[in-house]
């Protein structure tokens, strides 16, 4: 086996995932490694040594992984932006299009303070609707987006760019052509 030297070398594909001509990337490897799961966060972190981060926040469902730790090496708090329905208190919605139809996220209404730098993370980056829902709700609540993380973005299919149309700073640690 090749030694991993790369984030990406830890990613496994899986073809015809969910849906046939659909090329997975499957993080789940990268979480089982510990190198590789350290290696991750610390390339993650690197970008926002010395600014100042209130909050992480992590969106459903692997984001929560990420920022749950990333929340933790900056001793910060975690604020989780969940599929509507499966958060406890009083909440804001945003609902956003997907390849075949539509959903709608949540935020707790009182999670974030008028502002508050947030730092929004997740595990990938395709269209950037999930991402831009989120933001939308950050920015209800007053709080300001430092930047939004992702360990992938797949190019092809426009995420980055649309978040860097909301303003947004966007920072990934590897690519991977395709869908």
């Amino acid at each position: 086996m090749p030694k991993k030297s790369a984030v990406k070398d830890y990613i496994r594909t899986i073809v015809d995932f969910p849906h046939e001509g659909i090329m997975f990337r499957d993080v789940t490897t990268l979480f089982a490694d510990p190198r590789g799961f350290r290696m991750a966060i610390d390339q993650m972190l690197h970008p926002y040594a010395g600014e100042r981060i209130d909050k992480v926040v992590g969106l459903e469902a692997r984001g929560f992984i990420l920022g749950g730790a990333i929340a933790h090496q900056l001793s910060v708090g975690f604020v989780p932006i969940r599929k509507k329905g499966k958060l406890p208190g009083r909440t804001l919605s945003q609902d956003y299009k997907l390849e075949y139809g539509e959903a709608i996220v949540e935020i707790h209404e009182d999670a974030i303070q008028p502002g508050e730098k947030i730092l929004v993370v997740d595990d990938l980056l395709a269209t950037g609707g999930t991402a831009s829902a989120g933001i939308k709700l950050i920015e209800r609540l007053g709080g300001e987006i430092i930047s939004c993380c992702f360990i992938v973005d797949l190019p092809d299919l426009g995420g980055r760019k649309a978040l860097e149309e909301l303003g947004m700073d966007v920072h990934v640690l590897c690519e991977f052509e395709g869908e």
